[in-house]
């Protein structure tokens, strides 16, 4: 009896110990520590990546109902066929193993998988609004999500917290608030012809985004930025060429050209080459899930627009749930995630996993080079000891000087 009111007292003891340190570690919080200007620069960068969605979806609704035009794969071509211009003459000026004859000998069918991948996902979720709604799609794209972090946990090694998860329900909700608030102004557009062919295009191309959001992160944080845009605009370029020529040849010839539709087809180009070129950046920052969380608020922007260029009906419901997807953005990147990437030699270990951050990085390898002159010191004085006892000059103990070393680092 005395051992089981022993046993519950240590409980209590425990359970009291817990809280009190939860308790103190919140007040230990400061505001100024959490909200950095890293944090706002992240946040900026989100948003301008959200607002290159809104010109791609302003300029393709004004070509589609305006004038008729409906050539997905011609206006994907158009993107690629600038980012081949720009980024894949670079790799092409490039000598060595950066150079894209050896990036295509070594890698290039992965380069290949990954345009098909890319290209796909993009002419998936168009296809979708020929057959389901738009409620549909907004709320089965963010599917996204749990996929990019199942992929980011397998593949990248990345390790949420339990606020990170809290986040991301929050920016599903503030998305549902949006999907509320069109119910509600009566937006529930697009075709009903074959709801479940629709909805499952729309969850085919989330998962083709997630595989390649995934793989842009891995090849921007590990190789090179340039790489991977020269690499996705070569074979996007070849990928959706093909494409239109097969699906849409009818439809691209019978376009009635004029300076408006130039204009358009030329907006559109120019935001999701801007779109592709500044997003492997913010990614290389952040994560491409903490990217994709900025991006829920792309449809909200485009509403707002629509109020002023399509006459949509305003709801407060729509600030709500931009404020509530901000929120769980914020609350995502306020604490750092911890990852193991597949390469140890660019990344920084430690008890709680590796980081990626520029600044971990720096701290590894400063206290690197003070370790590998402490010890350098360190032989020299050993081997001065030595040749004034008149011991061997040129022996050096290696179990010491290896000691040291993992000491320091």
């Amino acid at each position: 009896m005395a051992g089981k009111q022993a046993q519950d007292a240590s409980r209590e003891t425990e359970t009291k110990n817990r809280q009190s340190g939860l308790l103190g570690r919140i007040r230990k919080v400061k505001l100024r520590e959490v909200f950095t200007w890293q944090l706002a620069k992240t946040v900026a960068m989100g948003q301008g990546l959200a607002g290159l969605i809104c010109g791609t979806a302003i300029t393709s609704q004004y070509l589609a109902a305006d004038f008729h035009v409906n050539t997905p794969m011609l206006q994907s071509f158009l993107n690629y066929a600038l980012l081949c211009v720009t980024y894949t003459s670079m790799l092409l000026c490039r000598t060595g193993d950066a150079n894209i004859f050896q990036i295509l000998r070594s890698r290039g069918w992965k380069y290949l998988l990954l345009g098909l991948v890319d290209v796909e996902a993009n002419y998936a979720v168009v296809k979708a609004y020929q057959y389901t709604t738009l409620t549909s799609i907004q709320l089965l794209d963010c599917f996204v999500i749990p996929v990019l972090m199942i992929l980011s946990w397998c593949v990248l090694k990345t390790r949420y917290r339990p606020v990170h998860y809290v986040a991301v329900c929050i920016c599903l909700l503030g998305v549902g608030a949006m999907v509320g608030a069109d119910l509600l102004a009566g937006r529930d557009q697009g075709s009903t012809s074959n709801i479940l062919l629709g909805d499952g295009l729309v969850l085919v191309s989330a998962t083709l985004y997630a595989v390649s959001n995934v793989c842009q992160e891995y090849t921007v944080k590990n190789l090179s930025r340039v790489e991977f845009l020269g690499m996705v605009g070569l074979f996007g370029t070849i990928i959706s060429t093909i494409q239109m020529v097969i699906l849409e040849r009818s439809e691209v010839a019978s376009i009635q050209w004029s300076w408006q539709v130039g204009v358009l087809f030329s907006g559109y180009a120019l935001c999701m080459y801007t779109l592709y070129s500044c997003m492997p950046i913010v990614v290389k920052l952040t994560s491409a899930t903490s990217v994709n969380l900025s991006l829920l608020t792309a449809d909200l922007f485009s509403l707002f627009c629509g109020l002023f260029l399509f006459q949509y009906k305003f709801s407060v419901l729509y600030l709500i749930s931009l404020i509530i997807i901000l929120i769980g953005f914020i609350t995502f990147n306020a604490v750092a995630t911890r990852s193991c990437p597949t390469d140890p030699s660019l990344s920084v270990t430690g008890d709680e996993g590796c980081y990626d951050n520029h600044t971990a990085n720096h701290t590894y390898n400063t206290d690197h080079d003070v370790a590998v002159r402490v010890t350098a010191e360190e032989e020299e004085e050993e081997e001065e000891r030595k040749r004034r006892m008149g011991g061997s000059g040129g022996t050096v103990d290696v179990d010491v000087i290896t000691v040291g070393l993992s000491t320091k680092m």
